[in-house]
């Protein structure tokens, strides 16, 4: 799988910075970003007080409908681009929301 060449998709997205085929930068940002959040998680878990616990339940609840959320939106023929964007939607949505406790 290593020594495979580009596909024709792939190489048009890195040689005209274009999301078409699979959005790679911002699926990277997606990673970068998400890691800052469960830094953010890490440290409220750690102080082990009362928002610690509903921040558990949150964070499941939020995984769950938007891996749900992602899944309907793949069905119904949305990109890959735009499902990413959603995700990172969501993270951001985090980050603000643990920024501020």
């Amino acid at each position: 799988m290593m020594n495979e060449p580009f596909s024709a998709l792939d190489r048009h997205a890195v040689l005209s910075g274009s999301d078409d085929g699979f959005p790679w930068y911002a699926s990277a940002m997606l990673a970068v970003e998400a890691g800052e959040v469960v830094g953010l998680r890490l440290s409220k878990f750690a102080a082990h007080d009362e928002d610690s616990e509903r921040e558990a339940r949150l964070m499941v609840s939020e995984k769950i409908f938007a891996a749900f959320e992602a899944g309907a939106n793949w069905l119904a023929g949305a990109s890959p681009g735009s499902i990413i964007a959603r995700y990172r939607e969501h993270v951001a949505a985090n980050a603000r929301r643990l920024s501020q406790g």
